[in-house]
């Protein structure tokens, strides 16, 4: 049994006071092999604290199906910090935003069309208190209180960039507390007072979320509290993601170390966003929703004290040394990056071309009207939409709105993309009424928004309809496509480059001591990268700027491993490269 509390503007833990130091590292975006290895460079770092947000999204992927095993085990991902002596702060949302998909929502969500989430409707929370159930039963047992390490839970996320329900944080406040959360409860917004406005209500710890200006930003928390309270940083933003189209992000001017020793002088306390991006591995990433819709890139580097791939950087040396100012003791420094390989060329010389294969990989679904993806139960991936013309017209195909991106097959011809925000190729579909033509539409989710305007209005697919100039069309045939399993696929050699979404497949052979890799596709246009049956997620090569996707050793083994590489656009060579050298641009 333990106690975390504050009094005035300290922390103390078991009645003595400790200033927080903090480090988020996402569970989900790190392979469970790698998770001590992350925890421990944070802890040498100087760290007393890690921070983790909870996927709902993965957690309850199907309606009622929860999961927490393998890269999802919350609990001994908890039980790791607790081993090496870190605390743990815990962000379960239900909305995260964090660059993910749907801002950490379940896409089923969708699907109950007079729903509204993030509010006082009773149908949302029904489903929420549901989720919130469920982590509880992890995460009680682990809290300080109950001689764990879990000192603070956060109650939604950034609300007041999203709306200003004072009832539903006071509901959700209310909940913990009847559930037997007993820690120190805190919201996180940003320090303006639009957004302490909407998101924060009394009698929960006022938390900030900026990476620069740390004294103004003080500032206004401690002017937002009716009383004395700790002055807490819950996102230090030490870096930024990268989004497909855009630069590769680094932080100019590089003041982390600046800012955080003026936080930490003035007895704040602090949480790196992120200590350790990680990936968006498979189809997670979210998006964000400007003027302009914005996709995130697989890589969730974010210029971060660790890199994606766990490495040690410039910042981790200047941040730990930042923390031996304000910390006795700190750890002896004996962490180092895990081995890099380079194990050169492979050729991919098996093909499965995948209007051969729908029916191995899917399972249509027929009606007269087409449905959304998350209608067809597919949260990611992709989805098929097929129908017939048999009579005589020529009209424009039209597709309202595009979501997210369609390439469009006339009698199995790629005539062109349509992409939201970006292009929308002029496709003339002609029919002479004698001979049928068929329209095949490949819809790529790209990644719900995350944060913007369009959090409620986030369905994939054929969302509202195609057409042929103000002709609607009926009589569709559809094939979900999340890419989950692709054992059954059915490959042969073949030499041809040039045809479009085509699976293709190698055999890399490792000899001796397996380590972390980075694949380059330098040949290939757009799509993703199976490694033995894992999604380590999308190259976009012609998008930019990430040109290397990370490889943990971990999906490696000794011998034969499988390569699957699906490439909508055909490739220049059907040859890639594993590189001990990353390349986000």
């Amino acid at each position: 049994m333990g106690t975390f509390t504050y009094i005035d503007d300290k922390f103390y833990l078991n009645e003595k006071p400790i200033q927080i130091l903090s480090g988020s590292i996402h569970y989900f975006r790190t392979v469970p092999e790698y998770w001590h290895d992350r925890l421990l460079k944070l802890k040498q770092c100087g760290f007393n604290t890690v921070e983790t947000y909870i996927c709902w999204n993965l957690h309850e992927r199907r309606e009622g199906e929860f999961d927490f095993t393998g890269m999802l085990d919350l609990g001994r991902f908890i039980d790791i910090a607790n081993e090496l002596g870190l605390l743990c702060i815990i962000r379960p949302g239900p909305y995260i935003c964090a660059e993910w998909d749907y801002g950490g929502l379940p896409s089923w969500l969708l699907t109950h069309k007079n729903m509204h989430i993030r509010c006082m409707d009773e149908e949302f929370l029904k489903y929420e208190t549901r989720y919130l159930d469920k982590i509880f039963e992890i995460v009680r047992p682990r809290l300080i209180t109950n001689g764990g390490n879990v000192i603070m839970l956060q109650v939604e996320n950034e609300y007041g960039s999203f709306g200003n329900d004072h009832e539903y944080i006071r509901f959700l406040a209310d909940y913990y507390r009847k559930s037997n959360i007993d820690v120190v409860l805190f919201t996180s917004d940003g320090p303006s007072d639009f957004f302490f406005g909407g998101g924060t209500v009394d009698g929960l710890l006022k938390t900030g979320n900026f990476g620069s200006r740390w004294k103004e930003s003080f500032d206004f928390i401690a002017s937002k509290s009716n009383k004395k309270e700790p002055l807490m940083c819950s996102e230090f933003w030490e870096g930024w993601f990268d989004s497909w189209y855009g630069p590769h992000n680094r932080r100019v001017p590089d003041d982390v170390a600046e800012q955080l020793d003026g936080m930490l002088g003035a007895g704040g306390n602090v949480n790196f966003y992120m200590f350790c991006g990680g990936t968006n591995f498979a189809f997670n990433n979210g998006a964000n929703m400007y003027e302009k819709y914005s996709p995130q890139t697989t890589s969730y580097d974010y210029d971060a004290a660790l890199s994606e791939a766990g490495d040690l950087t410039k910042r981790f040396y200047e941040v730990r040394a930042v923390a031996e100012k304000y910390f006795d003791d700190l750890p002896e420094l004996t962490v180092e990056n895990t081995p890099k390989r380079a194990y050169g060329k492979l050729s991919l010389n098996e093909c499965a071309y995948l209007f051969d294969n729908l029916d191995n990989i899917s399972n249509a679904v027929r009606s007269s009207h087409s449905k959304t993806m998350e209608e067809l139960g597919a949260d990611f991936g992709f989805t098929l939409y097929s129908t017939v013309i048999d009579y005589k017209i020529e009209a424009p195909l039209i597709i309202d709105p595009i979501r997210d991106r369609a390439l469009v097959f006339v009698n199995g011809t790629l005539m062109g993309i349509k992409e939201r925000d970006r292009r929308d190729d002029e496709i003339i579909i002609k029919c002479d009424g004698i001979d049928s033509v068929k329209i095949d539409i490949l819809i790529e989710n790209l990644g719900r928004v995350n944060y913007g305007t369009e959090m409620a209005d986030n369905e994939k697919g054929l969302v509202r309809c195609a057409r042929l100039g103000q002709q609607y069309l009926f009589g569709w045939t559809m094939y979900p496509l999340t890419m989950d399993d692709l054992s059954g696929l059915v490959f042969a050699s073949s030499l041809e480059n040039d045809k479009p979404c085509t699976f293709r497949r190698g055999i890399l052979d490792i000899q001796g001591e397996i380590g972390d890799s980075f694949l380059r596709l330098d040949g290939f246009h757009k799509g993703f990268v199976v490694v033995n049956g894992f999604n380590v997620g999308r190259y976009w090569n012609d998008a930019g700027p990430q040109k290397t996707l990370y490889i943990p050793a971990p999906l490696l083994k000794q011998g034969s491993n499988e390569i699957i590489v699906f490439e909508l656009h055909g490739c220049d060579q059907s040859i890639i490269e594993f590189s001990d050298t990353p390349d986000l641009g």
